[in-house]
């Protein structure tokens, strides 16, 4: 069988991974690395750019490095990124103006405020399909034009370029002769029309911010140039795409219906639909990839903290020293004894939308142990899922009849088994935790002809585990009502 590689990028909040893959779909390869969490303000969140890249760059090379006959052999290079996190660079110098302001970043919330008072939402919310909160990108490179010295000048003699993580890494990979993103980064960003498919004149103008600073907008499966960096193998690049899209890719959703949560710092819900839906009560539309001129649509619910719940209690409460802990200390009780956690440290996402709600931890007693709040976040991943594919279900119209999962949470039986018995239905979690980067790396295949087409790599990796409801509905009722009345009491709104 004829030896053929995928290089993929994974460039997420916590950290960035290589993963190195072959025609049969497998992954052979994985090399990872973290990177600095900047929280300069409470609720700010940044990243540094130029680390960021120097991690992509060295991780690349030791993968390379690890592949014999390697020019021969590696076809391709993919990227899929964190998305809405947004870098402004000086176009001339190569160097970011500020750290890269992140997704989570609740800088601008009044900002969004502000423009919502103003009449702007129902404009932005038609033209994008996405809400006016401080999640997306807009908002923060506005920030950035009105807060940092002397970039609005400059933005406005056309020095400055913005862009999504992918555009960063693409230009810096290219030697700056690209600058491009894909229709799924560019349809988060509040500035892109999903109707037209093309950065809107009036959107632009909304949030001041002037077109020649923005990325030509590609399909995923396009070819976005060569790797120029002289430290790397010259590759094509294709198969860009944003994470969560690229996970619904990845766990192969290509038919209407099909929905999945990846569990990262955050969690995104997606349901593949097809055609363009209006979404409503905290959903969100987003664009679900571009391949070969044809546009798919999606709907979302983002969860702004799953994941990091459990990384606050271990390095900030220090109630559990490593993550094969946890599964045993939640496990230990047998039910949460009515300790619920509210994880709001930047805000609510789907279905609320409140960015000025905060944590809380409810219904502790004497008697609460670490093992009762250990539990109480895994519970708040799985309930705040629940949110949203309730809600996907009522505006779709559509039965999720199973949640296909990925990320790094599914590797916890407790989480993922506590998860379909909240939603009373079948959780299938991938053997791949990675399912981003196989996602860009399919697209990516696609780009050069590696596969043919999507039912060809539906037959690529067909083994995951099945997690079915277990507990009758009364407790469902019980735990799920326990939950939404803790919501209750922080929501500011």
């Amino acid at each position: 069988m004829k030896r053929e590689y995928i290089l993929s990028v994974d460039q997420s909040t916590s950290g960035t991974k290589v993963l190195l893959i072959n025609s049969q779909g497998e992954v052979i390869h994985k090399k990872g690395a973290s990177h600095e969490q900047y929280y300069p303000n409470p609720g700010w969140v940044e990243h540094d750019p130029i680390e960021i890249y120097e991690n992509v760059k060295r991780l690349l090379k030791e993968t390379i490095n690890t592949v014999p006959n390697a020019k021969d052999v590696l076809k391709v290079l993919a990227v899929t990124n964190q998305r809405e996190t947004i870098v402004v660079w000086d176009k001339e110098s190569g160097i970011p103006v500020y750290n890269a302001i992140v997704w989570q970043c609740r800088r601008t919330s009044d900002i969004c405020k502000d423009l919502k008072e103003l009449g702007y939402e129902s404009t932005v919310k038609s033209k994008t399909g996405l809400t006016l909160d401080p999640y997306f990108s807009a908002t923060k490179v506005k920030w950035i034009l009105e807060n940092v010295d002397g970039v609005k000048e400059k933005a406005a003699n056309g020095k400055l370029l913005l862009g999504t993580i992918d555009s960063w890494l693409i230009w810096k990979l290219t030697d700056g002769k690209v600058h491009a993103t894909d229709y799924t980064n560019a349809s988060r960003t509040l500035l892109f029309n999903i109707h037209t498919l093309d950065w809107d004149e009036e959107l632009l103008a909304v949030f001041s911010i002037n077109k020649s600073m923005l990325p030509q907008v590609k399909d995923s499966n396009a070819n976005f140039g060569m790797v120029e960096d002289d430290d790397l193998l010259q590759l094509p690049i294709s198969g860009v795409i944003g994470d969560s899209q690229g996970a619904l890719f990845g766990q192969k959703c290509f038919e209407i219906g099909m929905a999945k949560a990846t569990y990262g710092t955050g969690t995104s819900v997606l349901l593949h639909t097809g055609n363009l839906v209006d979404a409503h009560n905290g959903l969100v539309t987003s664009i679900a990839w571009g391949i070969d001129s044809k546009i798919e649509y999606a709907l979302e619910g983002i969860i702004h903290t799953s994941g990091d719940v459990m990384k606050w209690i271990k390095e900030d409460l220090g109630l559990f020293s490593d993550y094969n802990e946890v599964e045993k200390l939640a496990s230990s009780l047998t039910d949460n004894q009515g300790v619920y956690l509210i994880p709001a440290f930047v805000g609510l996402g789907a279905p609320y939308w409140d960015p000025y709600a905060r944590a809380a931890i409810m219904g502790m007693s004497r008697n609460t142990t670490k093992a009762h709040i250990v539990r109480a976040g895994l519970e708040s991943i799985a309930y705040q899922v629940k949110n949203v594919v309730e809600l996907m279900e009522k505006e779709s119209h559509i039965n999720i009849k199973e949640l296909k999962v990925d990320g790094g949470a599914t590797k916890n039986s407790f989480l993922m088994q506590f998860q379909a018995d909240m939603l009373d239905t079948n959780v299938v979690a991938s053997n791949i935790s990675e399912l981003s980067a196989m996602g860009s790396g399919y697209l990516a295949g696609l780009g050069i002809g590696m596969w043919s087409s999507t039912d060809e790599i539906s037959k690529l990796n067909r083994d995951n585990e099945i997690y079915r409801p277990l507990v009758s509905e009364k407790v469902r009722i019980k735990n799920y009502q326990g939950w939404q009345q803790s919501v209750s009491r922080v929501l500011v709104k």
